[in-house]
């Protein structure tokens, strides 16, 4: 995720996502340029129609863009709620991690360093986890070893983060039947591990349910339909001039339906993308600073 300073006009238009957004979406600028030059050639050079023998207007694009803001609106809407939904689960991670690791600390003697070491670890783990299942699958060089034979282990399961959780549950339960933590004490900690599933379960829900096959498609052939169309509204008018309008129009609606595409799954590598690598990392400085010093 980029970090940047609003306020700096002359940055934010020149920054090099603009270029990469160019290089992306070259090869259907570059078939644009071409289709309508090819337009203006049959009709202008070709068949010699000009202005009093071909009279187009732009009244019909003027409606339809109309209808093409409101789905490319209602489009960038939908995209950006999964994407703020996606950073809100974040939050709550990082503040869930930060209260299980606080209250482990109040909970356990500060002389069990191996029970304070294990909880450190798999919380940790446990977020590293599910980082990497809400991409391609876990890195277990990112997991740290609890016990020797720990990856081989995890290596069995389909689902690394339950796993963990599920580790994790044994273990607060073994210490509630040791009576190192009190009945109490015991349901205050079963919140806290409770919200790493719900909010593991709510990020899956963004990851495992794309925008609606149908609206995709329709979107997608509204936009194509109308920058194909829209060279014979302005041909006769503005001659050649037509192919910067229409390569203008086509890159302002592309790059719309392009940083959507790219924020409606907010979890991968993508440079607008959830900053979930630099948040695991700032949950496992805070779980290691509450339980270790």
């Amino acid at each position: 995720m980029i970090t940047y300073n609003p306020k700096t006009w002359f940055n934010l238009i020149f920054h090099s996502f603009s270029r990469q957004v160019m290089r992306t979406l070259l090869p259907a600028l570059i078939f644009m340029v071409l289709y309508t030059t090819a337009c203006c050639y049959i009709i202008l050079d070709y068949f010699k129609l000009h202005e009093a023998d071909f009279q187009p207007t732009i009244a019909m694009h003027s409606l339809l863009g109309i209808v093409l803001g409101l789905f490319l609106v209602f489009r960038t809407n939908t995209a950006y709620d999964r994407w703020w939904e996606g950073r809100k689960l974040w939050g709550g991670l990082v503040n869930s991690t930060r209260n299980f690791a606080m209250k482990l600390n109040a909970y356990i003697d500060r002389e069990k360093h191996e029970e304070r070491e294990w909880f450190s670890r798999m919380i940790i783990n446990f977020v590293f986890a599910m980082k990497e299942h809400l991409r391609t699958g876990v890195q277990f060089s990112e997991l740290e070893s609890t016990e020797e034979n720990f990856p081989g282990e995890l290596k069995k399961f389909k689902h690394k983060p339950n796993r963990i959780s599920a580790l994790m549950y044994d273990r607060v339960n073994k210490l509630y039947k040791s009576n190192h933590v009190t009945g109490d004490q015991l349901i205050n900690l079963d919140k806290e591990l409770k919200d790493f599933i719900d909010i593991l379960g709510a990020c899956e829900r963004i990851k495992n349910t794309p925008i609606p096959y149908s609206y995709m498609m329709y979107v997608k052939k509204f936009i194509f339909m109308y920058i194909l169309t829209l060279p014979f509204g302005f041909v006769t008018q503005s001659g050649y001039l037509t192919i910067p309008i229409v390569v203008l129009v086509s890159y302002v609606l592309l790059s719309v339906e392009l940083i959507a595409e790219e924020i409606e799954d907010p979890f991968g590598r993508d440079i607008n993308d959830l900053p979930t690598d630099e948040l695991a990392l700032k949950i496992k400085e805070n779980v290691k600073e509450i339980l270790l010093t």
